[in-house]
């Protein structure tokens, strides 16, 4: 029996990414691809130089049609399920970084059917609504307004659903049993839902009449619809997406699995207030220290396991203030308590600038929106 689970809808266990990469038949990202990106960047994102991106489908191609001048966009989502969480921003960040290095148009989907469909306990008014509170965190990240397109796919599904029915043609329910695991107790909508997620990843060259080239950054769980888009579109004529995969925000609880927005004391969400998100971390955040003090001075810390330093890996972009941290906290002289506080002012920083953007979104909402 495998240690740990990776579906779209489910991540648990402690997850090996070099497994997942044979899994899944994807290629790591190696030095040689770094420095072809670099070329184009002229620097290397940190989530980069870390391997929190670590995996990819056709990058190459990607840069191969961007040097020949037809240049690639990028398409990436939000399943709103509930509040925007630390993890759901990683992705994100990094998709921001490619807009701003390749001025490309971004298109960001809401699947609030899929939500409704999915999960039994959602009604579809609060998906929907969900999704365009969702959307104040992508606006508030910075992202280009007239180079960046979010919908709603129950507020877009007339252009959406013209193109799914072409994806659904080809997609055999024998399909959805062996990637997804589904089951003939399961409804037609779930069977049906990656048509409608596959659209975006060809939608601009249908509505261009030319293939146009897509990126798609995301987290390695959502890699399985991607795998059928791939292979459906691809026979319908237009451009594979390539894709970046990323790991995962581990939870506070502990260094295996995922964050959850489901599991409060998982994770931090975008709109906990400071006194909040210091009591999540002091409370819940998984120790990689001794037992003791003394024992913690004497043998050290282990960052691996270590929540408060995994998240610094995620959000301290100083790659030296970041291997100090880890070598005093490796050595005894940083203490697991203090290593929290550490991450408790990097995120009350982020966390406050991230909301008074998230405030002023609202008054731009309708610029980034874009519906039938």
């Amino acid at each position: 029996m495998p240690k740990y689970t990776v579906t779209p809808w489910k991540v648990e266990g402690e997850v090996d990414y070099n497994k997942l990469i044979k899994d899944f038949g994807t290629e790591a990202i190696d030095d040689k691809l770094l420095q072809r990106l670099k070329k184009h960047t002229k620097d290397l994102h940190y989530m980069l130089r870390r391997k929190i991106f670590f995996s990819h489908r056709d990058m190459n191609f990607i840069l191969d049609e961007h040097e020949k001048g037809n240049k690639f966009y990028l398409y990436t989502g939000r399943g709103p399920s509930g509040n925007t969480h630390l993890g759901h921003l990683v992705p994100w960040i990094f998709t921001k970084w490619l807009q701003d290095r390749f001025d490309a148009e971004l298109w960001f989907q809401m699947t609030d059917d899929e939500k409704f469909i999915f999960n039994p306990k959602l009604e579809l008014e609060e998906t929907n609504k969900l999704a365009y509170e969702n959307a104040l965190d992508v606006i508030a990240l910075g992202f280009k307004k007239g180079r960046t397109k979010i919908f709603a796919d129950t507020d877009y599904a007339k252009t959406l659903y013209r193109e799914a029915i072409k994806v659904a043609k080809k997609l055999n329910v024998s399909t959805t049993k062996a990637v997804f695991g589904l089951t003939d107790s399961d409804s037609v909508g779930k069977h049906f839902f990656t048509s409608v997620q596959s659209v975006p990843a060809f939608l601009p060259s249908a509505l261009a009449g030319k293939n146009i080239p897509c990126l798609i950054p995301l987290a390695i769980d959502q890699d399985a619809h991607f795998r059928v888009t791939r292979d459906i579109i691809g026979k319908l004529g237009y451009y594979k997406p390539g894709i970046l995969h990323c790991v995962f925000l581990p939870a506070l609880t502990g260094p295996k699995g995922k964050m959850s927005a489901s599991i409060a004391e998982s994770a931090v969400y975008t709109t906990d207030a400071p006194e909040v998100v210091a009591k999540k971390i002091r409370k819940y955040a998984f120790s990689g220290g001794g037992d003791t003090i003394a024992e913690h001075r004497k043998k050290g810390g282990n960052p691996e396991i270590d929540v408060s330093y995994q998240w610094l890996r995620f959000f301290e972009e100083d790659d030296k203030k970041l291997e100090k941290i880890y070598r005093d906290y490796k050595s005894g002289r940083l203490l697991t308590g203090e290593l929290k506080e550490i991450l408790i002012e990097k995120l009350s920083r982020f966390l406050k600038a991230h909301q008074a953007n998230r405030e002023k979104a609202r008054k731009v909402l309708d610029k980034y929106i874009i519906k039938d």
